[in-house]
């Protein structure tokens, strides 16, 4: 059975004893929490070149 075949039933059995229908399929999905955010090109450093400068610094000669 799909998620519509579902929602199409509760929706039915909730209009037969008059509660409230259900949240369409995929509205409340944890999917869309744990999705991970867009990256931009430029919008992150790596985070050893964050750790390790200062913006406008030159790196230091080794020793």
């Amino acid at each position: 059975m799909t998620a519509i075949e579902q929602y199409l039933i509760d929706t039915y059995r909730a209009a037969q004893h008059r509660d409230a229908p259900p949240p369409p399929p995929g509205r409340h999905d944890a999917a869309g929490s744990s999705a991970r955010p867009v990256r931009t090109p430029g919008s992150r450093r790596s985070s050893t070149a964050a750790r390790h400068s200062t913006p406008g610094a030159r790196p230091s000669a080794a020793c």
